[in-house]
This record gives C-alpha cells, structure tokens and sequence, in this order.
C-alpha cells in the first residue's frame, strides 16, 4: 500500500459530485431549486450540445457581491446556520453542495445581482477554481454551465442520447411546474421551445399547459386538513376511468419537494385498488404539506426520500383524503357491484341452453359444455381445436375494438373430436380453458392475441393503412409535439400519419387498418405514453403498442368460434411464450397434479 496523500480540493469535490450530480437532470434539478429558493417567479431553462450544456436564467433575488466566491464553496450555504436547522427545512436546498459539485465538473460562469446594488457580480469557474469580476445586469442570477463531465470521460461515456437525458430534464421541470403555478416555467431544446406556462398561481391551469386542455373533465380536486396535526393535502387525482399504463403519472410532494414516497404511493394503490383494472394507474398531482419537524428529507443527497415521524397517520390521511375526492364513484362501484350479486343470487339455478343437446351453467366458475352422448362414439362432440401452421400474413380486424359486445353464438357445429385441444369455456371474460390430453391449459385472450398480432406485424414489410376522412382534433402539449414531429418518419413506418394544425393540435390522417374503430385520442394517448420519457428502441415500442391496441381486451364475451381463432393463431407464434411486454401467456396444469390434490388415484 502506497503512502497517505491529502486529495487536492477538486478531487474531493469530484467524488462527492458523484453523489449529486448524476446526469444533466441533476444539474438542472440544483439549480432550479435554488431559483425557487430565492423567490424567482420567472425561470428559464435552456439546453443544448447533447444536453451537456445548461443555462438556467431567473429573476430571484441574486447573490450578494460579498458572497458570490463563498456560494461556490463546499458546505457553503444560506439556507441553515445549525445543526437544528436540519430538523425544520422550509428550503429546497441546505447541503451547500451542488454549487461546489458543478464548477469540478464543468465550466461555469454565473452572472448575478441583488436589487440593493446598481451592479452585478461575474465569476467564471473551472476546475474549482472561481474568478469574479464587476459586470452590469439585471436583478437575478444567470448560470451557464458547459462541457458537463469534460473531466470525467467515465461518467460521460455512460450518458444515455440526447433525447432521453433531455426527456429526465424535461419530466423533472413539468413535475416542479406542477406544483409551483405561481412560477413562469420555460424550457427550449437546442433552440426550439419545449413548453411555457404562464404563472397564473392556478394549479389546473398548469396542468391543462403541461398535458391537454380535456384532461380537466377527469381531474377531481382534493383538499383536506387536520388542523390538530397540522397536516395539508391539495391537488387533484383522476376518475378511474382515467388511467395509465405506470405511474410515472404520480405527481407527489411533501411540502412542494419531489419525492419517491413509499407511504404515499401505497395510499394511492389502495384508494384505486378496485376501482381500475389491472396494471392501470390515475393520473396524481398532490402535495402534502406537513410540520418540517415531523418530516426529515436528509435521507439522500438527491433529497427525494423522506422519512416520517408517524407514517400510519400520514398513511391514513392520504388514504382518507383521496377516498373522499372519490367518494361518489366509489359509492357508485359499490351499488354496481351489489348489484351483480344480487342478479347472480337470482340466476342462481338456471341454466342457459345453447340448444337441445347443449348447454351451459353460465354461473359456474369454469363455463363446462356438455353433450347428451358425449359418452357414445359420436360424432355430436365439444368442438376441438386444430393447430393450424399456415401462417396468415393479412391480419384481420376481428378484434380491434375492445368496446364490442361480440353476439353470443346460439349453435354450434359438432365436429370429430380428433385434434389435441379441446376448448371448454371462457374464464371471467378473461381466460380460455383448454382441456388437453394430460392436463388442464389456461390462456390469457389479450396476450395471446397480442403475440400473433406482433409477430405478423414484425414480418409484414407493408401495414393495411386505414385514411380516416374524418378525425378527432386531439390537443397536445410542446413537449408531446416534438416528441411526435421528431418520430413522425417512424410513425409512419407503422402506419400512422399526423398532421399538426397548429401549435397544439393533432389530428391523424391515417392509422393501421387494425385501429381504425379506435377513438384516435386514445391511440395517440398510448402511443406517448410508451414512448414518452424514454425513445430508446422506439420502433419496438410502436410495434408494441400497435399489438396491445389492436388485441382483444380482457373482460371481453368471446363465443366459440373467437376462442377457436384466438388459440390457433396463437399456435403458430414463433415465440407462444410470452406477450411483448414479457408476460406468460398460459398455464398448465397436469392432471396428476389435479388428480393429487383431490386425491384420485387416476
């Protein structure tokens, strides 16, 4: 072992940057908490050279000329004084580490002034070094940041494309918009305008600036206090019938800091537990605001954990909180849900005949078709299913709209019982049951669908367009808008073909024939939520979510020539494994398996 050596100061400050600045996001995430912390009602972000270069602009209350060199200190900060400061945080920032973090890692010039001096301050640092000289300006501060990370190769050879560092930026900026309406927010992108919002101190208004102007239909507000705990929550969730594929849609805050919260996400799912369907999220924007000292965010440098003096009671609040916003459509699911019983309680012994040699317990847990002489060598037998391996490479629409109510088929055709699959019934809507030789298969209809209509989707070199001649006019956000113009030659690889009418509005021209009975808003609505934030393989993404649209939906009446379909495509996959996504597609029970629980010898 080598000898023991004092780190110069920008080593130090290197190594700790680790910590806090992990990619272009973080840089903009510091300095744009510290424009908040200094009363700033105006910030802009800018950014360019791949993300690698950042200037964020605002009119707060500038730095003083006496303590513009200290700011770029390590552990140099305006925000605590002492060690009981840490337990009553009203700031976004307290560490004094950001500042000192950026200028090891780039080249920095910051141009500031206070409203108590006719003139401004100018430092330029690089490599911890920090000169400052007299300048004019206005009343604020302007950080320029460049070369991000020219000092460290390692880090910059890990950073992900332009597009998605700029997505993290861009998602990090709406969440701050979000809950600071009374703060004019601008973002460009090498140039080009991302998104505004206009500081109108109206929290729905930012909103529909950040998203669309109908999302306001969906929103229900929330508001609530315990004045014996001191407790606030405000904001709005979205009616169920609103959701998401994730939740990168849970806009969360303590005291107007971001945060990855455990408690508060749980509150969420439980509210929402039986009012979406599975794998679907509300949309969330709430901020809770509670005693800094019941509340401690020095957890994590990136301060967006957060531990709480009494968890349950938070737990509880957030849970009673939203509940309440939901109540009437709570209270409406449970009437619907009473109702079903009741009707299942009335239909309880009776049988629906699909003719005079079959029927059906519709109420049986597993739907069971019998026959009269299923016992004789007839040929009057439970339809079977044949594996088909012909590959058809035209798909057909049979199942694109997941509002259809498929007609009930009243006959159906006795054949030989000479293939492997036999198709016994249909699950909740939702599964196939296939009576095989050794056992017993379920299949989930949508991802079997999905699979086959990806994999002839993935082979076919030209998708069946369908010209809509007439079209929604969707609104969309600026960030949504380049998201869609800097995708638009994909897109179109897949069949879709946008026209932007204004700066706005959207409208489709064309879509895939498989989607042509589904509302263009809610195909635009899944495209950018699967591509939006991350556009790496993006041509997958579309193909994927193309699939999932245009398969047969869970909870979905199927008769049994649909089930028949559905099974003998899904047998010609290449890959009857998994969905796109990577879900199971079926399971199999053996029948000494059954026979074993319910202790058959055979």
């Amino acid at each position: 072992m080598g000898r023991i050596v004092q780190l110069s100061k920008n080593v130090i400050n290197q190594i700790a940057a680790g910590e806090v600045i992990e990619r272009p996001y973080s840089v903009v995430k510091e300095l744009v908490e510290n424009s908040i912390d200094a009363g700033a009602t105006k910030i802009s972000v800018e950014v360019s050279n791949e993300c690698r270069d950042i200037r964020v602009a605002d009119n707060g209350s500038g730095i003083h000329p006496d303590d513009i060199v200290l700011a770029f200190s390590k552990h140099a900060t305006s925000k605590i004084q002492t060690g009981e400061d840490l337990y009553n945080i009203h700031t976004m920032g307290f560490r004094g580490e950001a500042l000192a973090s950026i200028i090891s890692i780039s080249k920095l010039s910051c141009t500031t002034r206070t409203k108590d001096f006719d003139y401004g301050m100018k430092v330029e640092c690089q490599n911890s070094e920090v000169k400052k000289t007299q300048t004019g300006c206005a009343v604020g501060t302007i950080m320029e940041i460049r070369d991000l990370f020219y000092n460290i190769p390692a880090r910059l050879k890990f950073l992900k494309s332009a597009k998605t560092e700029f997505a993290y930026i861009n998602e990090f900026l709406q969440a701050i918009a979000l809950v600071h309406p009374e703060i004019s927010f601008e973002l460009k992108f090498n140039g080009k305008l991302s998104f505004k919002t206009s500081a109108t101190g109206n929290q729905l208004q930012t909103i529909k600036e950040l998203f669309s102007s109908d999302i306001e239909t969906y929103l229900k507000p929330v508001f609530n206090t315990d004045k014996l705990s001191d407790l606030k929550i405000s904001g709005f969730v979205s009616s169920p019938d609103y959701t998401r594929a994730s939740k990168k849609d849970y806009y969360m805050y303590v005291n107007s800091r971001i945060v990855k919260c455990p408690v508060f996400q749980k509150a969420i799912d439980m509210v929402y537990k039986n009012l979406t369907g599975n794998s679907r999220y509300p949309f969330i924007v709430l901020n809770l605001e509670i005693p800094p000292v019941d509340v401690d965010v020095n957890v994590h440098p990136s301060k967006r954990e957060v531990k709480y003096k009494n968890p349950n009671q938070i737990f509880n609040f957030i849970y009673s909180s939203i509940d309440s916003a939901l109540k009437s459509i709570i209270e409406k699911e449970k009437e619907k849900t009473q109702i079903i019983y009741n009707e299942r309680i009335t239909k309880q012994n009776k049988d629906i005949f699909i003719n005079e040699d079959t029927f059906v317990d519709e109420e049986s847990s597993i739907a069971q078709i019998f026959t009269k002489n299923y016992k004789e060598e007839s040929s009057e037998k439970v339809i079977p299913i044949k594996p088909n391996n012909t590959v058809n490479n035209k798909i057909e629409p049979k199942f694109q709209n997941h509002q259809n109510n498929f007609v009930q088929s009243k006959l159906i055709t006795p054949q030989e019982f000479t293939w492997e699959d036999v198709i016994i019934g249909q699950y909740k809507k939702t599964y196939i049951l296939i009576e095989k030789e050794n056992g017993l298969e379920i299949v989930d209809q949508h991802i079997a669908d999905e699979r086959y209509i990806y994999e002839q989707l993935k082979k076919s070199k030209n998708i069946d367009c369908q010209l809509l001649f007439i079209s929604d006019v969707i609104p969309v956000s600026a960030t949504d808008k380049e998201l869609l113009k800097s995708n638009k030659a994909k897109l179109e690889k897949f069949g879709y073909e946008l026209d932007f009418i204004s700066d706005t509005e959207v409208i489709f021209r064309k879509v895939p024939q498989i989607l042509s009975r589904i509302s263009p808003k809610e195909i635009l609505a899944d495209i950018l939520e699967n591509i939006a934030g991350n556009i790496d393989n993006i041509e997958e993404k579309i193909l994927i979510t193309t699939s999932c649209k245009a398969a047969v939906k869970a909870n979905t009446y199927l008769n049994q020539y649909q089930m028949e379909e559905i099974i003998r495509n899904w047998r010609t996959c290449e890959n009857p494994e998994t969905c796109p996504h990577g879900r199971p597609i079926s399971k199999f029970f053996e029948h000494k398996d059954l026979a074993k629980f319910f202790m058959r010898s055979k």
